[in-house]
């Protein structure tokens, strides 16, 4: 150390640290990484030269790579037919109603729990909200077939005890937007009100403790106090659902609608059902595979559009 009127100076303070020195210095944190790192660089980054396949007309016997190269033409086909339009259109309207009926759920939710003044009746609540998103989507489809199913379903039966006309829900394709919308809300409502729930339990008490001695009602507390300290978690969570805001949940669409009534598919097929009949039904990988390149650069886009966004907005909201 050198001492320069009056001042210690340390030779390394100032400098920068090489990236093996940062390695280094979090090993401890990065130890702690390595399992999703290499899930991530297993199952996500190996598999990606597979991408190959859908400019190419896929030969069993040649392999990806030595299938004939057709460029462009399975993604030709997809734009023309008018089905990724259909896809495109069906898995972005979900997804917006997903999000912002979901996120608004879900904060209110951790907002009452917030302000449910017994312990033991706030835990007993928390459990039960948990328990739906625990249940299989192939239950949820289980019971509502057993309560829409015309035949000898619960709600036609009731329906048949009074005289009345049976419902035939399985041929109607526009009440299933809302019946999938509400078994979706019923499933993540709980499990994603802790999040909020955990950001709320984080805002300073002092602060709150502060308004209650200045007079603050429950409502102006909520108002000027819980959903501003809410708002970074929001569009935290908001950019990431962005980037699946064209991926839907292929277990809860294709157990309640099922892999072949094609009268719902207008307004309930999504690309991830789609890929599946493509692959399992038809055994045509390579408009599968363009499809689902098709949705990840399209994700991939809309991330990136909402992060300058929320740049340019406030830069302490963006993600990178």
């Amino acid at each position: 150390m050198k001492r320069e009127k009056g001042r210690t100076k340390h030779p390394k303070i100032g400098r920068q640290l090489t990236f093996w020195q940062k390695v280094y210095k979090y090993r401890v944190l990065l130890l702690m990484c390595t399992p999703a790192i290499l899930f991530f660089f297993i199952f996500s980054y190996i598999p990606m030269p597979g991408v190959y396949i859908a400019f190419t007309n896929f030969n069993y016997a040649k392999g990806i790579f030595g299938s004939d190269f057709i460029g462009f033409d399975n993604f030709k086909f997809l734009f023309t037919s008018g089905k990724i339009t259909m896809l495109t259109r069906n898995s972005i309207l979900y997804n917006i109603a997903f999000i912002i009926l979901g996120n608004t759920l879900q904060i209110f939710v951790a907002i009452l729990l917030n302000e449910i003044r017994s312990k033991y009746f706030k835990k007993v609540t928390q459990t039960f909200m948990f328990l739906p998103y625990f249940i299989s989507a192939v239950l949820v489809g289980l019971l509502l077939y057993n309560l829409l199913n015309f035949d000898y379903g619960f709600i036609n039966s009731i329906i048949r005890s009074f005289d009345g006309t049976p419902i035939k829900v399985y041929s109607n394709k526009h009440v299933w937007p809302f019946i999938i919308v509400l078994v979706h809300l019923w499933q993540q409502t709980g499990y994603g009100s802790i999040v909020y729930f955990a950001a709320i339990m984080g805002i300073d008490a002092e602060m709150i403790e502060a308004a209650k001695v200045d007079g603050v009602n429950a409502f102006q507390k909520i108002r000027y106090i819980i959903l501003p300290n809410l708002k970074p978690t929001v569009v935290i969570l908001l950019l990431f659902s962005m980037g699946s805001i064209i991926k839907g949940n292929f277990g809860l669409f294709y157990n309640i609608i099922g892999p072949s009534n094609k009268m719902l598919f207008p307004t309930t097929d999504i690309i991830e059902t789609y890929v599946f009949r493509s692959m399992m039904n038809n055994f045509n990988f390579t408009q599968a595979s363009a499809v689902g390149l098709y949705q990840s650069i399209f994700g991939f886009i809309v991330v990136m559009v909402c992060n300058w966004i929320a740049k340019k907005i406030d830069n302490d909201y963006a993600l990178f």
